[in-house]
């Protein structure tokens, strides 16, 4: 199977070596769980616990808090190394470890930083992004009706937190949701907070788990918030600051999500160049045939483009500073380069079912399950469109 050489990047030999050692460990624990998973749709949650016995944990929270320190190239590469072998396993591992955790870091007081951050770190809290409503999708700020109220006369030390929660990943199991509600309705999407919510606080229930087409085996939920009581000292970045917190990570998580479809379309090419090599037909590997090989240097020449661009927005994003996403060129380039990577996912995983064939329709075969994923990436993380308008705005400016 294809390991990159990211030297030929300008990468370092230590970062080359986290890939290659998450790459060797999903491949032998995290790739066997794949079928179950996905048939079954079933979240293996003890063993995503003890990842932090092998480091892949709390991989970019400081070590003061139990971290490992890590930077966010090397955290992406784990993404992409993760998702080669078990892409639902590598999406469910950035929902907590990227999306949650690295905004924590990122924005959160020290006191919310030392009560919370080790439990990222030894698996004893799973995180999730509570921000899609079932009337707020695209629109997740503009149009959010989950409100986080002051009690007493507004002056009190609590929010009282009311609203739905839809499509959220990992809702069901988290037990810290970064949760995005508006502390002040007037004011629009200037009015949202952002709060690390305990999972066990009275009034949050899990409405329904949903059954999805692909990202079978980490559980996406609609979740409910009824009068939940949340102390203030649970607000990540300021009153009314969440349009900062969410955009300060927003630039990155979106180039991270690029290296989770890099590992996906880059096991569709290679299971697609063992098929063509084995199956037969005509008395000879279909491998031979001039038609399926230029179906196979599309799915390759597609891959190279979606690395390159990849890999460059993660060196411009890497050290982005808190507060320096969400606007400007480089939220142009990195929309651009997720729109780039959700498109040809979807061309690659679609020539990978030609190639199989039959085998392709077939529900439990390997590449129908990396099809069904592929399709989530051109809707998920800001729509296809969305992408297009945040480009546009910005070379319309």
């Amino acid at each position: 199977m294809t390991q990159p050489n990211l030297a030929n990047y300008g990468f370092t030999d230590e970062q080359q070596q986290v890939y290659d050692m998450v790459y060797r460990f999903s491949r032998d624990e995290l790739h066997p769980l794949c079928a179950k998973m996905d048939r079954e749709d079933w979240f293996p949650e003890e063993r995503f616990r003890t990842l932090h016995e092998v480091g892949l944990l709390g991989t970019s929270i400081p070590e003061a808090y139990g971290g490992q320190g890590l930077g966010f190239l090397e955290q992406c590469f784990i993404a992409e190394a993760m998702s080669y072998w078990n892409p639902t396993f590598g999406a469910g591992w950035l929902g907590t470890d990227s999306i949650c955790a690295h905004n924590i870091v990122r924005n959160a007081s020290e006191d919310l930083k030392q009560e919370i951050l080790p439990g990222f770190c030894d698996g004893s809290i799973i995180g999730a992004l509570g921000m899609t409503e079932p009337g707020a999708g695209s629109d997740a700020l503009g149009s959010m009706a989950t409100t986080a109220i002051r009690d007493g006369n507004g002056d009190g030390d609590d929010y009282i937190i009311n609203g739905r929660k839809m499509f959220i990943t990992m809702g069901p199991v988290a037990q810290i949701i970064l949760l995005y509600a508006k502390t002040d309705p007037e004011k629009g999407s200037r009015g949202v907070s952002a709060f690390a919510f305990d999972t066990r606080t009275d009034g949050f229930k899990v409405a329904q788990v949903l059954d999805k087409m692909g990202w079978r085996g980490i559980p996406t939920a609609e979740l409910v918030f009824d009068d939940c009581r949340v102390p203030a000292s649970r607000l990540v970045g300021p009153e009314n600051g969440g349009v900062g917190v969410l955009m300060s990570g927003l630039n990155m998580e979106r180039v991270m999500m690029c290296f989770h479809m890099i590992g996906v379309a880059q096991r569709a090419l290679d299971i697609s160049l063992e098929y063509a090599a084995q199956r037969k037909q005509f008395g000879q590997a279909i491998a031979n045939f001039q038609l399926v090989q230029g179906i196979l240097a599309d799915m390759y020449t597609d891959i190279q483009s979606m690395r390159a661009l990849s890999y460059q927005l993660a060196k411009e994003v890497h050290d982005l500073k808190v507060g320096g996403g969400g606007r400007g060129e480089i939220h142009m380039r990195s929309s651009a380069c997720m729109l780039h990577a959700g498109r040809t996912l979807m061309k690659v995983v679609d020539n990978g079912v030609q190639v199989h064939g039959g085998t392709g329709y077939i529900l439990e075969s390997e590449i129908n399950q990396l099809y069904r994923i592929g399709k989530l990436m051109e809707i998920g993380a800001g729509t296809n469109q969305i992408r297009q308008i945040i480009i546009a705005q910005e070379l319309l400016k």
